[in-house]
């Protein structure tokens, strides 16, 4: 590759170790580096795949040891030195000055404004075409975790010539931004949420073929899983994870092979959310659509779908509870409504009995009275028929 097509462009990745051994031991569990001496100094390690060397291993520093174990990456540019000229007149720090390495070409290491480090490197004059990069082989994605991406675009694309390509709005989590060369974005911008407070850094993207296997090696190698796998836009797969060290790295997968095609299926029947590109190729999370965004920390922290299934799944069995509840309570209310009524009832009855036992005694008496008075009135019309009777006798 030539110096003036290597500007922008991520050439190297570096692992600061406090363990070179280990971490040789580690990455190698999930993914096919191997690791070999640099053949013009046997004390530096380097990190080899199937086109070759993309990467190192370097004991991390006492004076960086405060940051702790990271992966360095490595920026392409024509000059080193006018670079890092320009990068201290944006407002960059810098931790190593322009440096050569014999026979290899020339770096730098800097912090950019809001205190991200990185490293710029330029390959010697009369580099082999393809020499000194390792997208997308390697690493798929670079995510720059910052308190302003305003401002880190603007520091980078003055330096590296990056442009922004889309955004993604994560809403409460701010804009997640997507950044690249020639309209196609391979890196991400975002600033953390308050809840998730991390200092300003670099985080590499490993490219794997499996995200579920390499996950679970890591993992059972003494990786530290932090976030994932998950789907993020665009249809591809991510996780987080810690080396053993505590180098923090994220994985990324084109698709997940775990949820591709489920062997009662027909295979040209795969899911609608899983992505297929050709596997001779492994493209960056946004080539399929300049409006997704690729792999976010910041969006792995809500997933919503599935709470959202579940608290819906759990509504019918709650109402079948409360309802179990409050029938008991209808029952006893209504024992206890019937049971105040009962004596109101007996009372009623009571009154009525009395007085239709009084209307029955009354009923001889009036009848009695009304004979007697007829029988006298009968008797005394006798004594007058009787009277005049005797009467015409004598």
């Amino acid at each position: 590759m030539s110096n003036a097509d290597i500007r922008g462009r991520f050439v190297w990745h570096e692992l600061m170790t406090t363990d070179i051994k280990a971490a040789g031991a580690f990455y190698p569990k999930f993914t096919s580096w191997k690791t070999q001496s640099w053949d013009k100094d046997p004390s530096y390690t380097m990190w080899a795949g199937a086109k070759g060397a993309f990467g190192g291993v370097r004991t991390l520093s006492d004076a960086a040891r405060a940051a702790g174990p990271h992966w360095l990456p490595y920026i392409g540019t024509p000059d080193v030195d006018a670079a890092v000229q320009a990068a201290q007149t944006l407002g960059a720090r810098v931790y190593m000055g322009a440096t050569d390495i014999p026979d290899t070409g020339r770096f730098a290491m800097l912090a950019d404004p809001q205190g991200a480090v990185f490293a710029i490197f330029s390959p010697p004059a009369g580099a082999k075409p393809g020499e000194g990069s390792s997208m997308p082989q390697e690493f798929s994605w670079h995510e720059l975790s910052t308190s302003d991406p305003i401002a880190a675009l603007r520091f980078y694309s003055a330096l590296f010539g990056w442009t922004e390509v889309a955004t993604h709005d994560m809403g409460a989590m701010g804009v997640y931004h997507l950044v690249g060369l020639a309209g196609v974005a391979s890196i991400g911008m975002f600033t953390p949420t308050p809840d998730r407070p991390i200092p300003p850094h670099w985080l590499c993207y490993v490219h794997v073929a499996d995200i579920d296997k390499a996950a679970n090696a890591a993992k059972a190698a003494g990786g530290k899983l932090q976030h994932g796998p998950m789907e993020v836009p665009g249809g591809t797969w991510i996780t987080h994870l810690a080396d053993p060290q505590g180098a923090p790295f994220a994985l990324h997968a084109d698709k997940r092979a775990a949820a591709a095609t489920p062997a009662a299926q027909p295979k040209e029947a795969p899911p609608k959310s899983v992505s297929t590109p050709p596997a001779a190729k492994p493209q960056p999370p946004t080539l399929k659509a300049a409006t997704s965004a690729g792999p976010t920390s910041a969006a792995l922290t809500k997933p919503q779908a599935p709470a959202t299934v579940s608290a819906a799944a759990k509504k019918p069995a709650a109402s079948s509870k409360l309802a179990a509840k409050k029938a008991p309570v209808k029952k006893t209310s209504a024992k206890k409504a019937a049971a105040r009524k009962a004596p109101a009832k007996k009372k009623a009855a009571a009154k009525k009995a009395v007085t239709k036992k009084s209307a029955a005694k009354k009923r001889p008496q009036r009848k009695s009275k009304k004979a007697a008075k007829r029988a006298t009135r009968k008797a005394a019309v006798k004594r007058k028929s009787l009277k005049k009777r005797g009467k015409k006798h004598r």
